[in-house]
């Protein structure tokens, strides 16, 4: 029986996509967690698109946030039949080479009491499941390049700005490959003449670009939301200006097809168009695809998932973990 007080709650991705069919018992259920620096939502489903619940965790420090998971997913098993699969989706740096001794454990985190944390673990022994391991921001690429804003398109770049500021790129090299995953919201911008005077927040590195332009660093420059701030205030351009960098970086680094920004920071859309001014301004017209009229518009868009682009992703890891693994199991052994 679920905990007492605890409230589960079905959900549509979004509008265009099919509708989930509760009765559909014969496809196998999965299940995805998106661990966040704020909340930790977990979810089951027939597919990516077909979901039957989820419940969102506040992140509070990883026995408890982890136990609540564990306990949810044990709810649904006996709700909805046997998890068969399990993709995590979790802020980092995180270890994600499966034959490292520290899989699944996070490295030196700017969230307090995480940093040594393995999100694997106690998920995988109490499920009893295989676990497929990704960062938030590379299961959420993996989404809106499947099933997002990045369809049909040979490569993406997916950014989300929020609590922090984190970026991967699709397709992307194995984690056995890389020395880690991408760390995007730690590269060192250029600072705005406007903002010369603020140390940025970011533990590590001070002025960053998580610690200039994340959700906690505009509140701690100008004490709200940058949603709350007026449609002329110049911290709108500040930020505009690093995200303005991080676009242009990862055009001139990683030539993508699409670079696409979610997170809370990017809500309502407004501050997307100034993102495009600042990459455009920054790129001086350097590269030729992009400086045809409107081109610019097209590169740089928003999430087409809303705010469940990493849940969709951890869906996808665990369909893909178990279609792999009948495909490459032995005769006799499916």
């Amino acid at each position: 029986m679920p905990c007492p007080g605890r409230r589960w709650q079905s959900f549509a991705v979004i509008a265009r996509l099919p509708p989930v069919d509760h009765a559909n018992n014969a496809l196998p259920l999965l299940a995805a967690v998106e661990g966040g620096g704020t909340k930790f939502v977990c979810a089951v489903g027939r597919g990516p698109t077909q979901v039957l619940d989820r419940i969102t965790i506040p992140t509070t420090n990883p026995a408890t946030t982890l136990a609540a998971c564990v306990q949810f997913f044990q709810d649904m098993a006996q709700q909805h039949g046997r998890i068969m699969a399990l993709g995590i989706a979790c802020f980092g740096p995180i270890q994600l080479c499966r034959d490292a001794p520290d899989h699944g454990c996070l490295q030196g985190t700017p969230k307090p009491g995480w940093s040594g944390a393995n999100v694997v673990a106690p998920l995988r022994a109490a499920l009893q499941v295989a676990v497929t391991l990704d960062t938030d921001v590379g299961a959420a690429a993996l989404a809106e390049w499947r099933l997002g804003a990045g369809r049909d398109l040979g490569s993406l770049a997916y950014v989300t700005v929020g609590t922090g500021i984190g970026g991967a790129v699709v397709p992307a090299l194995h984690a056995q490959q890389r020395l880690m995953h991408a760390e995007m919201g730690h590269l060192l911008p250029r600072r705005h003449p406007l903002d010369s005077g603020f140390a940025g927040i970011c533990p590590f590195h001070g002025d960053c670009l998580e610690g200039l332009a994340s959700g906690p660093a505009v509140q701690a420059r100008w004490g709200c939301d940058l949603s709350a701030l007026p449609a002329d205030h110049p911290g709108r351009l500040v930020i505009a200006f690093y995200l303005g960098q991080l676009v242009a970086n990862l055009a001139l680094l990683q030539s993508v097809q699409r670079i696409v920004f979610g997170g809370g920071v990017m809500g309502d859309g407004s501050l997307l168009p100034l993102v495009r001014v600042a990459a455009t301004g920054i790129l001086g017209g350097y590269l030729q695809p992009l400086r045809a009229p409107g081109q610019i518009d097209d590169y740089v868009a928003r999430t087409a998932l809303g705010q469940d682009p990493a849940i969709i992703g951890g869906l996808l890891m665990a369909q893909d973990s178990l279609t792999h693994s009948i495909h490459h199991a032995p005769a006799g052994r499916l």
